[in-house]
C-alpha cells in the first residue's frame, strides 16, 4: 500500500486488517511470543521492517491491527512514524508494541554498543504518545533473538538477547486456523500470483482473444442478459471445481470465460458474494488461479476479488499484493481503488463483511 506523500517519500507502508478476522481467544504469555508470531500476523517473514501491533481488550491482551513498513532512511523516520501511528489508532488500541526487525549491526561508542535503529524506535514511540497510546514494549529482532530497547538488564545488552520462542504458541495456532500461509518474504507472497512462462502466457492470451469474439457475438445474437447468465454459470461451475474432493484445474478456455464474464460489473458484483458463501476457500482459489493466468487487464477483476477473500480472513498482506496487481494491470479499476482506500483506512474484516452482506446480491 503506497502511502507516500508528495516530495521525497518514506517507504511504502502496509496495513493489515484487524487480526484475527473472527474473535479467537489467545493468551499472550510472553512478549517474545509476539515477536515470534510476526510472520503469522503478516503472512511472510519480515526483513528490515518496522511493525506496530495494536493491543486491545482487557489489560491489552488481545492482538488487533498490525501495520508494517520497510525501515526508511533516518531522515524519514518521523514521517513514517506519523503515518503508521495514525493507521494503528484506527483500531483504538489500549497500548501498542513496536517491533523493529533488522540485520543491522550494533552502533554506539567503542565499549558501549547500542542496538541499531534507536532513532526510529524513539520516533515511533513519540508518534504514538502524541495520540495518547502507550507503548508496552519496544523490541528489536535479529538472528533468532529479541531485545527490549528499554531493558537495562545484562540479557538485554546487544551482546545478549533472548531466543525467540521455538514452541508453537496459541497466537500461531490461531493464525493457522484462519488459513494464513507464511511465506519466506513478501516477494514469495507475490510469487503466488506470478504469471505463467512466456509460451503459456502467449497461448492464454490467444484463448482470451477467441473468447472475447465469442462473447461479443453472443451479445449480438442472444442479448446481454443471456450472456450475463452464461457468465455467472461459468463462474459458479469453475468455483465448484475447487471444493474439497472435486477435480481441480481449469483449462485456458475455462479461465478465459470466467475472466471475460467478470468484465460485466453485475457479474463481478455478484461474484463478490462468493466470499460470504458456504465455501469462500474455493472462491479464493479460483480468483488466485484466474489472477495468475489471465493477461492484463483481465486479471484486474479476479485480483480484486482475491483481495476481498484474503481480507475477510485477516490476510492483509495478500490483500495488499492482490490489489497492487489489480491496479498495476488497470490503474483506473474503480473497485480496486475503493478497496485500496478502505484497506489504507484500516476497515476491519468484520466491517467489510457487513458492507458486503448489505450491498451484494445473494449467491444463488
Amino acid at each position: 500500500m503506497d502511502t507516500r506523500p508528495d516530495g521525497d517519500p518514506p517507504p511504502a507502508a502496509e496495513f493489515l486488517p484487524g487480526w484475527p478476522p473472527e474473535p479467537i481467544g489467545v493468551r499472550i504469555r510472553d512478549v517474545g511470543e509476539i515477536a515470534a508470531a510476526l510472520p503469522h500476523l503478516l503472512g511472510f517473514r519480515p526483513r528490515e521492517s518496522v511493525v506496530l501491533v495494536s493491543l486491545t481488550g482487557d489489560g491489552g491482551q488481545q492482538v488487533g491491527l498490525t501495520v508494517r513498513a520497510d525501515i526508511p532512511p533516518p531522515e524519514h523516520d518521523r514521517e513514517l512514524a506519523r503515518v503508521l501511528s495514525r493507521s494503528l489508532c484506527t483500531d483504538r488500541p489500549d497500548c501498542a508494541v513496536i517491533v523493529i526487525v533488522s540485520d543491522a549491526l550494533d552502533g554506539g561508542q567503542p565499549g558501549e554498543p547500542q542496538l541499531p535503529h534507536r532513532h526510529l524506535a524513539r520516533e515511533m514511540a513519540r508518534a504514538l504518545a502524541r495520540r495518547d497510546v502507550g507503548v508496552r514494549h519496544t523490541l528489536f529482532v535479529r538472528d533468532g533473538h529479541w531485545w527490549d530497547y528499554d531493558c537495562t538488564l545484562s540479557c538485554c545488552r546487544p551482546a545478549g538477547g533472548t531466543l525467540l520462542p521455538t514452541e508453537v504458541t496459541e497466537l500461531e495456532v490461531a493464525a493457522i486456523a484462519t488459513g494464513t500461509v507464511v511465506e519466506r518474504d513478501r516477494d514469495d507472497l507475490a510469487a503466488r500470483l506470478a504469471p505463467p512462462a512466456g509460451g503459456e502466457r502467449g497461448a492464454m492470451a490467444a484463448v482470451c482473444a477467441r473468447i472475447a469474439v465469442e462473447c461479443s457475438t453472443a451479445v449480438l445474437d442472444s442479448g446481454p442478459d443471456a450472456v450475463a447468465a452464461a457468465s455467472w454459470s461459468a463462474v459458479t461451475t469453475a468455483a465448484a471445481r475447487y471444493r474439497p474432493g472435486a477435480p481441480t484445474g481449469l483449462t485456458d478456455a475455462e479461465v478465459a470465460r470466467v475472466v471475460w464474464g467478470l468484465r460485466d460489473g453485475e457479474v463481478r458484483d455478484r461474484a463478490l458474494a462468493l466470499a460470504l458463501g458456504a465455501d469462500p476457500a474455493a472462491a479464493e482459489q479460483l480468483w488466485t488461479e484466474c489472477t495468475r493466468r489471465a493477461p492484463a487487464p483481465l486479471d484486474a477483476a479476479p485480483a480484486t476479488l482475491l483481495a476481498v477473500c484474503a481480507w475477510l480472513r485477516g490476510d492483509g498482506a495478500m490483500a495488499n499484493v492482490a490489489l497492487g496487481r489489480a491496479l498495476a494491470s488497470e490503474p483506473g479499476y474503480s473497485l480496486a481503488r475503493l478497496l485500496s482506500d478502505a484497506l489504507a483506512a484500516c476497515v476491519t474484516p468484520a466491517d467489510l463483511r457487513a458492507l458486503l452482506a448489505e450491498a451484494c446480491p445473494s449467491v444463488g
